[in-house]
């Protein structure tokens, strides 16, 4: 599966899109269309979401390929960014409904941004409800370079039955599970077709001067020229290319495949893209980490550069297998060659992102970094002797998961991209590792502070027959402002308390204030030694650190305890459209809306900044997406502490 009969390196797609635009109905549509087919499930409504990449191999025509389905929730979006790090194009697959263009619209600033080449597949066009320009037109709105329709759906009264191509001017009917058959293209379309067609010339035109002669003096390009054009400005992301069809029933499949063969770039060229240099040892990068049962780490990789074998040496590991996926089964292969993507067995130590080479340590290439979490939820095993288990499960997930974070502050808390996310990986733990957890909501960090000065005196007398202990101390306790914290003062004159037992004195103080009345630390407060006694036999560090905590206790509940709860600069980043819901939403959660202005380099979309307690923010992002089609996403940072009445 890794060479070819025509001599071209392997070439890699991405298909990425909004969950339920039917990514995983396509890869298996072109995977079956190569001959390579994967299991089905026998009702589609039923296919389990994709939350981690699927990888696929087969040759097509000749070619060989590697194929990526993408996860389409935002929430495992990470694995769609790991994916478009190293494939050479990315088609997006999206429903042709205007009201759900918007849900491309990250996808599309993230192509742009890292430069991937891309095409358009509008998928099942059997439901399109409207014309395709008014499709075309939602999408635009959200695509920074011209969308170039190449084909045109052919209506038989309300049934989308083909497609007329633009580029050679054929028009072809769907036949469900075959190749479409060649037809004549409707006379009530011919009006359409040229008027599309000639849009799609000017645009092609305003980067090629020979074609925009070509247009003025009013003579026909050939499709050779167009193809050529399409390509050159494909990957220079001047334009993109759109294409229709409907995957479940294989309609336009056929015709996705022949536009990768010609557009898709050469492994040399995406290698130029990204400033890779070819000319030195083989090089690979790692950009997903899987733990799979019996087979072990499986660590999948992009070949940038040359050839390397099994058992080959990289990052310090002897190679324990090169695999490649096919018809879903895991299949070793010799070695993997430029432009390949493949499953390395047991290559431990390296971790994703990383790259490698039999030649050494190669310098590291860029690779995305995770968005911080959004949501978080405590964990705990139903069984105390699974804790160590666990603790182990944990650190091979956030291997496998650069999205994932772990705390361990009281409690063990999973930070992530959202419940959905949270709830997969505890599912993936019972499922893999045998561990089943209870969850809750994780604790809020509240603290507490006093709003009066007080004097307080503490006093330790004990006889016990032998030495006994004693310490009289005589404190003052008072508030500081916000932010100040913990200080500790002494101003013990004439030997009241020896110079010996003032740091004792010191240090118990402060560990009074980690327990607070209310039961949180409490902060923002100075105390004082003032006064005390002693006696020169019985006293002790830990006698006047008992007195010391004895007077802490009753003085801090008499100096006007309340409790502070942390306050977070919250920033929404929501579709203009949604800017008004997200102000209420967060004032709803006792939120001051601080203002709003245009998402910087992203037109269209709004950053509304407000100060939220961060007791309401556990599942802010559960009713943000809820209200957003999904897009809605915040960002924090502790900002203050506030008084507050509120509960916890």
């Amino acid at each position: 599966m890794s060479g070819t009969k025509n001599g071209r390196s392997p070439r890699s797609v991405a298909l990425v899109g909004p969950y339920s635009s039917g990514k995983s109905t396509l890869f298996e549509a072109l995977l079956d269309a190569a001959g390579a087919p994967v299991k089905r499930p026998a009702d589609p409504r039923n296919r389990p979401m994709t939350t981690e990449i699927r990888l696929g191999h087969c040759n097509y025509l000749g070619d060989a390929w590697s194929i990526l389905d993408c996860p389409g929730s935002i929430e495992f979006a990470y694995q769609t960014w790991s994916a478009l790090a190293v494939v050479d194009i990315a088609v997006v697959v999206c429903e042709p409904a205007p009201a759900k263009a918007a849900m491309v619209a990250p996808l599309l600033k993230t192509l742009r941004d890292e430069g991937v080449p891309h095409i358009i597949f509008i998928n099942k066009i059997d439901t399109l409800d409207g014309s395709i320009a008014d499709t075309l037109a939602s999408l635009q709105a959200y695509a920074s370079s011209p969308l170039v329709l190449r084909q045109m759906p052919i209506f038989e009264g309300q049934t989308v039955s083909g497609y007329v191509d633009l580029m050679s001017e054929r028009a072809y009917r769907y036949r469900k599970g075959e190749a479409s058959e060649l037809m004549q293209i409707p006379p009530a379309m011919l009006a359409d077709e040229q008027a599309a067609l000639g849009r799609l010339v000017e645009t092609l035109a305003d980067r090629d001067d020979t074609l925009l002669e070509k247009v003025l003096e009013d003579v026909k390009p050939t499709p050779d020229e167009l193809y050529r054009d399409m390509r050159k400005d494909l990957l220079d992301g001047a334009v993109i290319e759109v294409l229709v069809g409907a995957a479940e029933a294989t309609h336009g499949v056929r015709r996705l495949w022949k536009a990768l063969r010609h557009d898709t770039p050469a492994p040399a060229e995406t290698a130029a893209r990204k400033a890779i240099d070819q000319r030195g040892p083989a090089l690979a990068q790692v950009f997903r980490t899987a733990y799979a049962g019996h087979t072990g780490k499986l660590s999948y990789a992009r070949i940038w550069s040359g050839t390397i074998p099994d058992g080959a040496q990289l990052g310090g590991t002897r190679l324990g297998g090169i695999n490649h996926f096919v018809n879903g089964d895991l299949i070793k292969i010799p070695e993997a060659k430029e432009g390949d993507i493949v499953a390395f067995g047991r290559l431990d130590g390296v971790p994703t992102g990383a790259t490698v080479s039999p030649g050494g340590q190669p310098d590291a290439l860029p690779f995305p970094q995770p968005t911080p979490p959004v949501y978080a939820m405590a964990v705990t095993t139903t069984d105390r002797k699974d804790d160590v288990k666990l603790s182990g499960a944990l650190h091979k997930l956030a291997e496998e998961d650069a999205s994932l974070f772990i705390t361990q502050d009281g409690e063990t808390v999973l930070h992530g991209q959202g419940e959905m996310h949270l709830q997969t990986t505890v599912e993936h733990l019972a499922r893999d590792y045998g561990l089943k957890l209870a969850t809750r909501k994780p604790a809020v960090a509240y603290k507490e502070t006093i709003r009066k000065r007080v004097h307080e005196h503490g006093r330790l007398k004990r006889q016990t027959g032998g030495h006994g202990q004693f310490a009289d101390v005589k404190i003052e306790i008072a508030p500081r402002a916000r932010g100040e914290g913990f200080q500790f003062i002494d101003k013990v004159v004439g030997g009241a308390v020896p110079r010996n037992f003032i740091p004792a004195v010191g240090d118990a103080a402060e560990e009074a204030t980690r327990k607070g009345p209310f039961g949180f630390p409490v902060v923002d407060v100075s105390v004082t030694l003032v006064d005390g006694g002693f006696h020169s036999v019985d006293s002790s560090d830990m006698a006047f650190k008992t007195a010391t905590q004895i007077a802490m206790k009753e003085g801090l509940a008499k100096a006007d305890p309340v409790l502070l709860e942390p306050v977070d600069h919250v920033t929404v980043s929501v579709p203009n459209d949604y800017t008004a819901r997200a102000q209420r939403l967060l004032t709803g959660r006792r939120g001051q809306i601080l203002g709003f202005a245009e998402r910087s380099d992203w037109p269209g979309w709004d950053d509304v900044e407000a100060l939220v307690p961060e007791a309401e923010i556990h599942d802010l992002i559960i009713e943000l997406r809820s209200q957003t089609l999904g897009l809605g996403t915040y960002r924090r940072r502790f900002d203050h502490l506030a008084e507050t009445r509120a509960v916890p």
